[in-house]
């Protein structure tokens, strides 16, 4: 639709509008018809109290109750009807108060404001002359954003990470003398369980650099990893550069589909998203940090890229307080509650000493133990955590998220 042709529709439904209303304005209301329906209804409550005596329904002295209390609105209703005059005439005051009801003004400043005032009020808040935007170029401009989006140093720079140069002169000095892969491997474990984020990213580029053509979609993906981190979350082009690599080498890879996905909802291709979160949502590995956390999020992943899904059944090895144990707990006093919660940690922290179990799991004893202020045993357990998913840097690096949200020694 051309300019002039939609300010031609535009105009037209504002002023249709306003002709409504004032249409709705100058109409007088029927008048009612006043004391003669008043009249009329007590002729018929004084017949209804006869059949209601005729069957019994009521007793001689509720009908002669009746009848006075009737009989006494019908006189007032009389003598208000001869008040007012003929019908006639008081309808045709109450058409004047109506009409007279209405300022002259009123129409005038609805004309006035209603025309001009929807116009403006569009040509603010609106977009005139900004045409529909299907849905391919509204894809196109999100790939768009997601091509030019910061680089890893930009990035790191706009959060105040950025990194020391010293230091990386340093690294590429020290690591310049390092060819076996294993040792390489050995100091990235190192430096990522340590929170040396820096270290760990150019240790990794080491490594990958080393290895040449036989870099596995593993190290590919733990590089990617290493730079997420860094960046607090942010997947940016050079990760995305190493989860390519990843995918290439191994399209199953779960860390790098994670990885990719999170790209996709930064970037608002939601539905690209889902088309690799989908896999691990339904099928991926339930001990892996990742499955619990795409499914919490892929029914609005699904739902903001307009798929209709729905999540099959919950993974395998979560367990926690039953639908009857929140059930009992709320009918609970605080200090039972507190014991209940309480029992269910140690059961859970009895069961992974012996048992073993996700890192979904000890992630949420960390935390348990947190909230209820046990921090060296939460330490403690954190520590066994790090020896138990040592060598899994995705793992680790869950773990040491919620070490230092809960205010532990990471």
């Amino acid at each position: 639709m051309t300019g002039w042709m939609f300010w031609t529709v535009a105009t037209g439904l504002a002023a249709l509008v306003a002709a409504v209303l004032l249409a709705a304005l100058r109409k007088a209301p029927a008048s009612d018809a006043g004391p003669d329906a008043d009249l009329s209804v007590y002729r018929d409550q004084f017949a209804e109290i006869e059949r209601d005596l005729a069957r019994g329904t009521i007793g001689p002295d509720e009908a002669a109750r009746l009848r006075a209390e009737v009989g006494k609105r019908l006189l007032d209703a009389d003598r208000k009807r001869g008040a007012t005059g003929a019908p006639e005439a008081a309808e045709g005051k109450a058409a004047v108060r109506s009409r007279a009801g209405v300022p002259a003004a009123v129409p005038a400043l609805i004309a006035a404001v209603m025309l001009p005032g929807a116009l403006a009020t569009y040509w603010w808040l609106g977009a005139p002359g900004y045409p529909d935007m299907a849905l391919k170029p509204r894809l196109a401009a999100l790939d768009e954003g997601i091509a030019n989006r910061p680089s890893q140093e930009a990035e790191l720079a706009a959060t105040g990470r950025s990194r020391d140069a010293t230091k990386d002169q340093a690294l590429a000095a020290e690591l310049a003398g390092i060819t076996d892969p294993e040792t390489l491997r050995g100091r990235f474990r190192q430096a990522f369980e340590s929170g040396d984020l820096q270290t760990a990213v150019r240790v990794q580029e080491r490594l990958i650099a080393v290895l040449g053509e036989q870099a596995g979609s593993n190290d590919h993906a733990n590089l990617a990893l290493a730079l997420v981190a860094e960046a607090g979350g942010y997947v940016s082009p050079e990760a995305e550069a190493a989860l390519r690599a990843s995918l290439q080498a191994d399209m199953t890879n779960e860390l790098a589909r994670y990885l990719v996905g999170e790209m996709f909802v930064q970037g608002g291709r939601f539905d690209q998203a889902f088309r690799f979160w989908r896999p691990l949502a339904e099928q991926g590995n339930p001990e892996a940090p990742w499955t619990a956390s795409i499914r919490e999020r892929i029914a609005s992943v699904a739902e903001l890229a307009g798929i209709r899904y729905a999540l099959p059944g919950a993974a395998g090895g979560m367990r926690g307080p039953s639908a009857a144990d929140m059930a009992a707990a709320g009918e609970m006093s605080a200090e039972d509650r507190q014991a209940m919660i309480e029992g269910m940690v140690a059961q859970l922290s009895d069961r992974l000493a012996t048992e073993g179990g996700t890192v979904e799991e000890w992630n949420r004893l960390i935390r348990s133990l947190a909230v209820l202020e046990r921090l060296e045993e939460a330490q403690t357990i954190y520590d066994e955590a790090k020896a138990k998913f040592e060598g899994r840097p995705a793992e680790l690096s869950f773990l040491r998220q919620a070490a230092v949200e809960t205010g532990l020694t990471p």
